[in-house]
């Protein structure tokens, strides 16, 4: 009997915001690897250890939850005003399949690090002290990401002062500006709103009629109200990820929300895109006990939102979504911003599952349409271990 033996893949393991991943340059992926297609989709599965029906990626690199079931590709940028080309994969934990229909806002945090790290930025580039400005193109949506890397004595800078709730240690902070944020032609047409409306009556079967706003801005969103489906915006993932009759419901919702903004042909083909768009709820502010036992004061947020990812409650809040967040509040009349208070908003401050965060849209409406400029926030990112993975031969 004849045994396949195992390869290694030089690679790194990142946390970026509140997601963690495993990088790799393009060009150290195996061969038939390089190209989008099954081979591609198959490494990237045994490296993360899916399809595991058991739920917990023993056998790989995930961590069992969609912010720690990711990897990442970066390359040399093919564009000419671009440092570098980014590619996400958002891997199922339990089924066979790589999804490719959208950004981790988080991960964007590491690109920027791992490019200078990884030889990927021309050296002239890098500043020796101050601060590194990376140019990235996010291939997943076909949009720019600008991020503001801090340096030490020509290296990344890693450790830091600030701190993201969601992450225990504190880091060093990297501004993220997500340029001209609302989807292209992989959301609906390049429209931020699909719809053409900031709200719509949104009909989902077995819960009737909701009020939705369907944004593409960051990654495509559906907003809903939390009274409208039995809740306060302040659940913490306990209270929902272990309710199939609300998890359920929310893909429900999805599905709909998916075929409005023309995601999908039909809501019975939400099975295969399960990355995009996200469900989130919003509400006024109140007081509550963020998973960390951290009391989150109402008088200290603008507003209340819990989001869906991968079918269960996101633990803080994907960056994409934040952006998105972010967008919709600066718009008047959506109901993330009359959750805010409406009127008109540069920033937000919202409160998650881990605690809050602050992000920013500059919104105008032109011949009678809302376009952004830009979205900014913060996240850090570090370098958990480096070196190569391996996996049996048969899976390159």
């Amino acid at each position: 009997m004849t045994h396949a033996p195992q390869i290694k893949i030089a690679a790194t393991y990142m946390r970026g915001g509140t997601s963690k991943g495993v990088f790799f340059r393009l060009q150290d992926l195996p061969a038939a690897a390089r190209v989008p297609g099954p081979a591609r989709d198959a490494l990237l599965m045994r490296v993360i250890g899916s399809p595991d029906p058991y739920g917990k990626q023993i056998d790989g690199m995930g961590g069992a939850t969609s912010s720690t079931s990711k990897t990442v590709i970066v390359s040399k940028s093919t564009r000419a005003d671009h440092d570098v080309d980014y590619l996400f994969g958002q891997v199922s934990i339990d089924r066979p399949f790589v999804d490719w229909s959208g950004n981790c806002g988080n991960l964007s945090a590491a690109v920027g690090p791992f490019a200078i790290a990884n030889g990927l930025i021309d050296a002239q580039r890098i500043a020796r002290d101050g601060v590194t400005t990376v140019r990235i193109w996010q291939a997943n949506i076909g949009k720019t990401i600008v991020a503001h890397v801090p340096m030490t004595g020509g290296h990344v800078q890693e450790t830091g002062a600030f701190e993201l709730d969601g992450v225990t240690f504190p880091a060093a902070e990297i501004e993220l500006e997500f340029i001209d944020p609302a989807a292209d032609e992989d959301g609906a047409g390049g429209a931020m709103f699909p719809t053409g409306n900031v709200v719509d009556d949104l009909d989902v079967p077995g819960l009737g009629t909701l009020k939705a706003t369907m944004i593409n801005a960051g990654i495509p969103t559906v907003f809903v109200d939390a009274a409208a489906i039995g809740y306060t915006g302040t659940e913490l993932q306990d209270a929902i990820n272990g309710d199939a009759k609300a998890l359920a419901m929310f893909e429900a919702i999805r599905a709909q929300g998916a075929w409005r903004m023309g995601l999908i042909a039909t809501p019975g083909e939400i099975a295969s895109r399960q990355h995009t768009p996200k469900v989130a709820f919003v509400a006024t502010p109140a007081d509550y006990v963020a998973s960390s036992g951290k009391r989150v004061a109402a008088s200290d947020i603008d507003l209340l939102v819990r989001a869906m990812s991968m079918g269960k409650l996101h633990h803080a809040m994907m960056g994409t979504a934040a952006v998105a967040i972010a967008t919709a509040a600066a718009i008047p009349g959506t109901l993330v911003n009359l959750a805010a208070g409406g009127g008109e908003r540069e920033m937000v401050r919202f409160g998650h599952p881990s605690g809050t965060l602050r992000a920013g849209a500059q919104a105008t409406r032109r011949n009678g349409e809302w376009t952004v400029t830009k979205a900014v926030m913060s996240r850090s990112a570090r370098v958990l271990m480096e070196g190569w993975v391996r996996v049996p031969e048969t899976a390159s």
